[in-house]
């Protein structure tokens, strides 16, 4: 399963998981389809940064 590290498994339009900042410490994640990747460089050891289209943003942990 894909993790969400590397920019460029992600790409507009894609289902994703995110943990939201104030979710850092429960690690809930949030289900969203990617409007935005927010991270420019190629990879991040957390997760990609993305906002969602519900205008949410946080790290991608998993991808659909």
């Amino acid at each position: 399963m894909k993790d969400g590290q590397k920019r460029s498994e992600l790409s507009p339009g894609m289902d994703v998981g995110i943990v939201l900042k104030k979710d850092q410490r429960s690690g809930n994640i949030t289900y969203g389809t990617i409007q935005d990747i927010l991270t420019n460089s190629a990879t991040h050891p957390h997760g990609i940064k993305v906002r969602l289209r519900s205008g949410d943003i946080g790290r991608v942990k998993e991808i659909k």
